[in-house]
């Protein structure tokens, strides 16, 4: 679970920061700045920051399950795994615009959330 926790941080990296500055390049000079003022951006641009939005609020309630299943002893491995696999898949999907996909996969996402918090009671 450790491992999971910690790949699960690397997403958060790579979504949060990573992935919107590879689609931002071209406005280096404001990334490196104070960001004052606004700048033209891509509509995929877009579409990642509102992933990255969506992962921040499912990752704590990630990362809290993870703890609680390595103090309490329970296997949750394989829900996890499924949950950061669907969360990676949901960012490709966004990014894409492929928006029932994107939907089915969010869904499937919390309900390894739900699984998670059920298998722990």
């Amino acid at each position: 679970m450790t491992t999971l926790i910690i790949y699960a941080l690397a997403l958060a990296l790579f979504q949060l920061w990573i992935l919107p500055a590879s689609f931002n390049i071209k406005n280096l000079v404001y990334l490196l700045s104070n960001r004052d003022g606004d700048v033209d951006t891509s509509i995929i641009y877009g579409r990642v920051i509102r992933a990255a939005a969506n992962y921040q609020e499912s990752l704590p309630a990630f990362l809290a399950l993870g703890l609680l299943s390595l103090h309490m002893e329970v296997d949750l491995t394989t829900t996890a795994t499924a949950w950061l696999a669907l969360r990676v898949a949901y960012v490709a999907s966004y990014s894409a615009g492929i928006i029932y996909l994107r939907t089915a996969i969010w869904l499937g996402s919390l309900g390894c959330l739900v699984s998670m918090a059920m298998q722990l009671l």
